[in-house]
């Protein structure tokens, strides 16, 4: 019953008998029954009807949902400068992002179209804009390196000093192509049955610390790579474990024969950038568009290449070849499926989960909501169908997902025209990017990381707040940037698991108290107000109880309670034995049988603690109690599931205190909980529902009123008159 005092506060008052289990399972609640077969429920599964199908096809394609009623003259206009805006900045990223990926520069650009066009109709998110991504790309360009390494491809015939005349450049290209293509086959593949079994929430098990410190280290591997673009130096490119390492060592011993020309270029491109970028950030809210840098140093340092013909008087590397047009379909080379499974699943599961991420942070900032299957189902179409047109793998980018959302993008409409104006390039004007130079495009990759490595700002944080979640960030970082991406992604995913499996283990115990005149119970070592029941004992633990925790959960129980039933049936047999020796003794002179200390044991003793008995207090064991705690409150709110290692662990115990005379009750227990015990077959004849009860204050309650055990100031009383006893 619900009522006001006198200052308004809300008060309930509530008055009902003491439950346990069997009386809330006899007057209170009653099982639904269920009377649908299993046939019934598939039929019904299966059952086809028009609002289904439109349902069905509407949640397939987004795109019908939202398009018939789409606004022209209220988002058209936003959405063309953003597209244009986004697109200026996704040409030059293609680019550059093919180098990662260890293709020719034109297979970016067609990864920059086909996947953001198929998006539009498969994607739920209105503001992310899909594409190339540095740390997918550089995962792929591990795969590519490692499947097709230069080695393969030497010139038995070559001469002279420079590496790339020893290799066949073109036939290698050809055949990482194939790679990376296989790759992303797979890898499609891969997100769509996921997302087709809704397995949306393999994501969860990429913690944020994890992506970030995963990400973070991709970064490093991406700037590393990068080396030797802005320095014009020739080296190998390595993959798998130490690659980090030996691509610097690599670069430092080739440094001396730097090309200056593409050194200066490349730093003034970084330079230029990072300016532009700082004058973004700080005017953002003047600027009506983001000021694109990237753009302008492509058509600059394009003009400077070609007008003093960097290539042919520096020896500066440029882009090459750019074919005009597009290729026609053709199907991946199913040969290197074997050898590419596992590499695919790391891409698939990472380029989802940035993908989801992004996508949510928008929707919760812009009022809708992402679907996380169906995004997986569109990033897999994305990647899969675009495959057999020579692309690689994709995912959002956050540096073109915040210039499309920041310049008024209101639908997936920008993406389309960002495509459109990618689409223009290769058709039309791919020839024009022949000249520009690659230290450009390096350029471009290190200045677009600089968020990235603002992600070491989350160290300091997390040491403050969480250790393990610290932990997960350098373990994460440190074995991607020493491992390799594919293996650093999967030792960093096993210690996150590990670091849940270790928090369920060494869960927080406590002794609860009540608080008077409220219904709540605390922890009596964290705040003043909570005190124990006498002869009462609730603990709790804030972790469920399974194989991994069920022996620490008992330790943390008679540890924290004070009681340990094998301690207390070695203080019975003692007491036997020196009651006997006594009865024995009865014709010699009587002495005194209780010593003064016994009042300050009992008191001792009042708490449930049992110290060290030191001198006399010896002689008066024979008339402790065993123990004034007479009942142990088991509080399970926190415990969500039970296996049979626990309730086996649950059970002895529970008989372990009743043969001490320690009656041991269950409170909290949630009607899933109670299931699962239930098919544990937890309930026996003397272990029955009665030691079940929905809440602590009920099972206090129950303890109180059934206790037969004698007053601890009745003890005192029976320990004063046997003092006085002399002979």
């Amino acid at each position: 019953r619900e009522e006001k005092d006198e200052d308004s506060q809300l008060i309930y008052r509530i008055e009902r008998p003491v439950y346990n289990e069997t009386l809330i399972q006899a007057q209170l609640l009653k099982r639904k029954e269920d009377t649908t077969t299993n046939c019934q429920k598939l039929a019904e599964k299966f059952q086809c009807s028009s609002e289904k199908a439109k349902a069905a096809a509407l949640s397939f394609m987004p795109i019908l949902s939202w398009l018939p009623s789409y606004p022209v003259k209220k988002y058209l206009f936003s959405d063309v400068v953003s597209g244009l805006s986004t697109g200026v900045v996704q040409l030059p990223q293609g680019l550059a992002y093919a180098m990662l990926a260890a293709v020719p520069p034109v297979y970016g650009l067609y990864s920059s179209f086909y996947p953001v066009l198929l998006y539009t109709f498969f994607g739920t998110s209105r503001h992310i804009s899909v594409g190339t991504f540095a740390v997918i790309s550089l995962m792929i360009g591990g795969v590519a390196v490692r499947e097709a390494p230069d080695s393969m491809f030497m010139n038995i015939n070559a001469t002279g000093s420079n590496a790339s005349d020893a290799i066949n450049v073109e036939l290698r290209d050809k055949s990482r192509v194939q790679v990376a293509v296989m790759v992303t086959t797979l890898a499609g593949l891969i997100q769509i049955v996921l997302g087709l079994l809704r397995f949306g929430f393999v994501a969860i098990y990429l913690t944020e610390p994890l992506v970030r410190g995963f990400t973070t280290a991709a970064s490093m591997h991406v700037v590393i790579s990068q080396l030797k673009y802005l320095l014009g130096v020739e080296t190998q490119r390595y993959s798998g474990f130490l690659s980090a390492i030996y691509s610097v060592k690599a670069v430092l011993s080739r440094i001396t024969s730097t090309n200056i020309a593409t050194f200066l270029l490349g730093l003034g491109c970084i330079i230029f950038l990072y300016v532009i970028k700082v004058l973004n950030e700080r005017f953002k809210k003047k600027l009506p568009i983001p000021i694109p840098g990237e753009i302008i140093v492509v058509i600059v340092s394009t003009g400077i290449s070609y007008g003093l013909s960097l290539s042919k008087e520096y020896k500066v590397h440029v882009v090459g070849n750019i074919p005009t047009g597009l290729r026609p379909p053709a199907a991946p080379n199913i040969s290197l499926l074997p050898n590419l499974v596992t590499d695919s699943f790391a891409i698939a599961i990472v380029g989802f989960s940035m993908d989801v991420s992004l996508a949510k942070i928008f929707a919760l900032k812009h009022g809708y909501s992402v679907d996380g299957n169906q995004e997986l189902i569109a990033l897999g179409l994305c990647n899969f169908i675009s495959s057999f047109f020579q692309t690689f793998a994709v995912t959002c980018s956050m540096s073109r997902s915040l210039v499309q959302e920041s310049t008024g993008g209101k639908t997936q409409i920008a993406g389309l025209l960002a495509s459109l104006l990618v689409l223009v390039v290769v058709v039309a004007v791919g020839f024009v990017f022949e000249p520009l130079p690659q230290t450009a495009l390096a350029a471009i990759i290190m200045v677009n990381l600089i968020g990235m490595f603002k992600q070491f700002r989350d160290i300091p944080s997390l040491w403050r707040t969480s250790k393990i979640e610290l932990a997960i960030w350098v373990i994460a970082f440190i074995a991607s940037v020493l491992l390799g991406l594919d293996y650093g992604l999967l030792v960093a995913v096993t210690f996150a698991i590990l670091t849940v499996i270790y928090r369920t283990q060494s869960p927080k115990t406590s002794i609860l108290g009540h608080v008077a005149n409220t219904g709540l119970y605390c922890d009596v070592d964290e705040y003043e107000e909570a005190a124990e029941y006498e002869g009462i004992k609730i603990f709790h633990s804030n972790s469920s109880v399974y194989f991994a925790n069920s022996d620490l959960y008992v330790n943390s129980l008679k540890e924290k309670t004070g009681l340990n039933p094998e301690h207390l049936q070695a203080a019975r047999k003692a007491q036997k034995k020196r009651k006997e020796k006594t009865n024995s003794n009865r014709s010699s002179p009587l002495k005194i049988c209780v010593k003064y200390t016994l009042i300050h044991v009992a008191e001792d003793q009042k708490n449930g603690q049992f110290g060290d008995r030191h001198g006399d207090s010896e002689e008066a064991v024979f008339l402790e109690p065993f123990s004034t705690v007479h009942s142990i409150i088991l509080d399970w709110t926190s415990a969500t599931f039970i296996d049979s290692v626990g309730a086996k662990a649950i059970r002895q115990v529970i008989k372990e205190y009743a043969a001490v005379d320690v009656r041991v009750v269950i409170a909290g227990c949630n009607r899933n909980l109670l299931a699962e015990l239930d098919t544990l077959k937890f309930f026996t004849k003397d272990l029955t529902t009665d030691f079940l009860f929905p809440t602590v204050h009920d099972a206090v309650l129950h303890c109180q009123h059934s206790n037969s055990h004698p007053s601890v100031a009745n003890l005192q009383d029976v320990a004063s008159s046997l003092i006085s006893l002399q002979c």
